[in-house]
C-alpha cells in the first residue's frame, strides 16, 4: 500500500516536470498559491463504491480523466456511480501546463478499446456516460474515428445510455474529424475554450481561440439537433469582462450550454492559481450566462466540465421540452385565432 502511494506520488510529479519544457515560464516555486478559502473542498474518495470502480476500469484497461486530471470532484462522482472516460490512451502530444494528464509519444491506437469501454459501462450500469481524450495531434483525423468507434460500441451494448463527448480542437483536422464525428452522433457535444483568448499563449500553447469557437460553430450547424457545450477555468489571471466577451463568443458560435470553475493548481510545476474566484461571482456570471440564452449554466467553485453532466443535460432537455410546449401553445393561439377570424367573416 505505502509502495503504491509512493509510486503515484513520483508519477505525479513527472507529469508536473514534463509540463515546464515549454515556451511558457511556469518553474517550481516561482509564485506562490493563495491559501484555499473555506469554500474549496473536495471529499476524500474513501467510499467501497470508488475502490469498486477503480477495480474494474484496470481490470477492461481503461483511464478516466477523474484520475488523470486529479478532478476534486472524483470521490462524489465515483461514489454516485459516475465517470468519464479518457479514450486513446494517457499521454497526451499537448503540453498545457494547467493540465495534469502526462506529455510524451502516444502508443498506437487500441481497436479493441471501443469494446472495452462499452463493456465496462454495461458493468457499472451507467445512464450517462462523457468520453473525452487526450490530444492526438499525431493522428491523422485527431481521434476522431475512434470516438466514432467508442460511440457506435457504446450505443450496441447499452441503447439507452446518453453519451456527452468532451473533445480536442482537432487543429489542421477538423474537416475530417467533423465527417467522421457526423457518421455517429453523440447526445451531446463539448468543447472546452478552458480560458479568456489573452491567455492562450500561457494556458493554451499550441491552440486557437477562434478555431476552438469555429469548431462548435461548425458541429452544430452540421448537426442542429445535438446540443453544444463549452467550458472555462477561472483564477488565472482573466478579468471578468474578458470572460463575459467569451461567453458572448460562444453564444455567437452556437453554443448552447456552460461551465464555470475555479482552476486548482495540480501540482509546484504547473500554472499557479493567481486568484480564487468568489462563489458570489460565480453566481454573478451564471445569472449573465442565462441572460445570454444558455440553456444549461453550471457556474461554481467546484465545477468541472464533467460534474454532474447528466443533470445538466437533462436541465437543458427540460428547457427545450418547455419551449416545444410554448411554440406549441403559441400555434394554438394562432389557430384560435384564425378560427375567431374565419367565424368574424
Amino acid at each position: 500500500m505505502k509502495t503504491t502511494a509512493v509510486e503515484n506520488r513520483i508519477k505525479k510529479e513527472q507529469r508536473g516536470k514534463s509540463k515546464i519544457r515549454i515556451p511558457v515560464k511556469v518553474a517550481p516555486f516561482e509564485s506562490k498559491t493563495p491559501q484555499k478559502p473555506a469554500w474549496i473542498r473536495a471529499k476524500a474518495p474513501t467510499a467501497p463504491r470508488v475502490s469498486e470502480l477503480k477495480r474494474l476500469l484496470r481490470g477492461h484497461g481503461l483511464h478516466t480523466v477523474c484520475e488523470e486530471a486529479s478532478c476534486p470532484n472524483l470521490g462524489e462522482c465515483f461514489a454516485r456511480g459516475v465517470a468519464t472516460f479518457m479514450i486513446m490512451g494517457d499521454l497526451c502530444t499537448r503540453r498545457c501546463p494547467f493540465c495534469d494528464v502526462a506529455h510524451g509519444r502516444p502508443q498506437p491506437l487500441d481497436e479493441n478499446e471501443p469494446a472495452r469501454l462499452a463493456e465496462a459501462i454495461e458493468l457499472m450500469e451507467l445512464k450517462y456516460v462523457v468520453i473525452t481524450s487526450v490530444d492526438r495531434d499525431d493522428l491523422r483525423d485527431g481521434g476522431a474515428g475512434h470516438f466514432r468507434d467508442c460511440i457506435d460500441a457504446v450505443r450496441e451494448k447499452t441503447p439507452d445510455t446518453k453519451i456527452e463527448i468532451l473533445t480536442p480542437d482537432f487543429r489542421k483536422r477538423m474537416d475530417v474529424a467533423l465527417e467522421k464525428l457526423g457518421q455517429s452522433l453523440p447526445d451531446v457535444f463539448n468543447h472546452n475554450l478552458e480560458t479568456v483568448p489573452g491567455l492562450y499563449k500561457k494556458v493554451r500553447p499550441g491552440a486557437d481561440y477562434k478555431g476552438s469557437l469555429e469548431l462548435i460553430r461548425k458541429f452544430k450547424s452540421q448537426n442542429p439537433e445535438i446540443p453544444t457545450k463549452s467550458g472555462l477555468m477561472l483564477g488565472l489571471g482573466e478579468a471578468i469582462d474578458g470572460v463575459k466577451q467569451v461567453l458572448h463568443d460562444l453564444r455567437e458560435h452556437d453554443c448552447d450550454m456552460l461551465t464555470l470553475g475555479q482552476y486548482l493548481r495540480p501540482s509546484k510545476y504547473h500554472l499557479p492559481v493567481e486568484r480564487f474566484v468568489e462563489p458570489g461571482e460565480f453566481d454573478e456570471l451564471g445569472a449573465y450566462a442565462n441572460e445570454l440564452g444558455f440553456t444549461s449554466v453550471a457556474s461554481a467553485p467546484m465545477v468541472r466540465s464533467s460534474y454532474h453532466a447528466d443533470q445538466q443535460a437533462g436541465h437543458a432537455d427540460q428547457q427545450a421540452g418547455h419551449a416545444d410546449q410554448q411554440a406549441g401553445h403559441a400555434d394554438q393561439q394562432a389557430g384560435h385565432a384564425d378560427q375567431q377570424a374565419g367565424h368574424a367573416h
